[in-house]
């Protein structure tokens, strides 16, 4: 069973058909909507400010999501997949987005709408990501615009493909996408 902890009376809520891996930690005041899940050794801390999450968001194992004391929160949209060891801090992210393994998004930083955020990438304290773009480096730079069958192929199909992979692991969990 995930470790879900309340931080000065203020505890976590989860939105229906989540998932949640067994060494998941989910702490304080995080909000989560539908469909989501948060796999093997992710942390999501919200201990220090508030971190709201919108329907049908995969993070992925490894990943941490956490803020800055009483400065940053983070505000995750619909349809996001943060893939395995990325790390989310202070920013926020817009809906249908791709954050990649290993990359980077620090505070202040905004995501937005149609986007990702290539493998390792470094988005620096308040750079914008602008829509239906993809960023890599580090620092991270606008590397193209993004292409519609990028956006449906990857983006979409990785968000919607996560409740079916939860479902593998909880019987309880409908899948909202056939793969």
């Amino acid at each position: 069973m995930a470790l879900i902890r309340s931080i000065k009376g203020i505890a976590p809520k989860f939105g229906k058909n989540c998932f949640l891996a067994e060494n998941a930690t989910v702490v304080g005041e995080v909000e989560m909507g539908d469909n989501c899940s948060v796999w093997f050794n992710t942390v999501v801390r919200g201990d220090v400010h508030y971190i709201k999450i919108g329907n049908n968001v995969n993070i992925q194992d490894g990943a941490i999501v956490h803020c800055t004391y009483k400065k940053s929160p983070v505000n995750i949209g619909n349809n996001v997949s943060i893939a395995h060891n990325a790390i989310i801090h202070g920013c926020t992210i817009h809906d249908n987005v791709l954050i990649g393994m290993g990359a980077i998004v620090m505070d202040d930083a905004v995501v937005e709408s149609n986007s990702i955020v290539a493998a390792g990438a470094l988005i620096s304290k308040g750079t914008i990501v602008e829509t239906g773009s993809v960023y890599a480096g580090v620092p991270a730079k606008k590397i193209k615009s993004i292409d519609p069958s990028l956006l449906e192929g990857e983006v979409m199909r990785i968000a919607k493909s996560y409740s079916t992979y939860a479902s593998w692991h909880d019987p309880n969990i409908e899948p909202i996408a056939d793969i």
